[in-house]
């Protein structure tokens, strides 16, 4: 079996090369700085909220991938018991 250190390491540094992310538009971070001015508090919230957004259709192609995997492995192992 292969050693997995250097897959550990690559995630290690990868979460350490990290940066924060603005993720919103030109026109959302200005009509979000114009409301923050004015002392509205709903901008505080929409960084996140657009980061979530983000995630939400990575997150359920991932669940599909390891559904269809698992139903994958299990009709192999139906298929050929040696597996």
């Amino acid at each position: 079996m292969k050693s997995k250190l250097p897959y550990w390491l690559l995630l290690l540094v990868a979460v350490m090369c990290a940066v924060p992310v603005a993720a919103q538009c030109p026109m959302c971070r200005a009509a979000a700085e114009a409301s923050i001015k004015e002392g509205s508090t709903h901008a505080l919230g929409l960084n996140t909220g657009i980061l979530y957004l983000l995630a939400f259709p990575y997150l359920l192609c991932t669940v599909i991938f390891l559904l269809w995997y698992r139903n994958h492995r299990k009709n192999l192992k139906l298929t050929n018991p040696a597996i």
